[in-house]
């Protein structure tokens, strides 16, 4: 069973810039789509960023040109590099492949202060 190990967040001002990570295990990060997810408080979770396989990216208009996401298939890691926070970036963020989900891991939680 697959299991997805988020970190990197924490508390940062406005503005601020933080690097999350996702250590997923097993051998079939390298064939999978992958994204990053958020779920703020009293909010659905939604998806801020993609990569295929190939590294093609797609970003939510909430976080382009300021969010990027990178893979390393050798590492099978995931990461997301968030520049410019702003307090509506708060949130419980998460990893998982673009179909067919994994099981959630226990995410990473990030806080913007204003």
């Amino acid at each position: 069973q697959v299991q997805l190990v988020e970190s990197g967040g924490g508390l940062v001002q406005a503005g601020g810039s933080l690097r999350l990570s996702c250590v997923v295990s097993g051998n079939t990060f390298t064939v999978n789509d992958m994204g990053w997810y958020r779920q703020a408080p009293g909010k659905q979770r939604e998806s801020v960023a993609d990569i295929t396989r190939g590294g093609i990216t797609d970003y939510a208009d909430s976080v382009r040109g300021r969010f990027t996401i990178a893979r390393d298939n050798a590492k099978n890691t995931l990461y997301l590099q968030m520049n410019s926070l702003k307090p509506e970036d708060t949130a419980v963020y998460y990893c998982n492949r673009k179909v067919n989900l994994w099981f959630w891991g226990q995410g990473t939680q990030v806080t913007v202060s204003s």
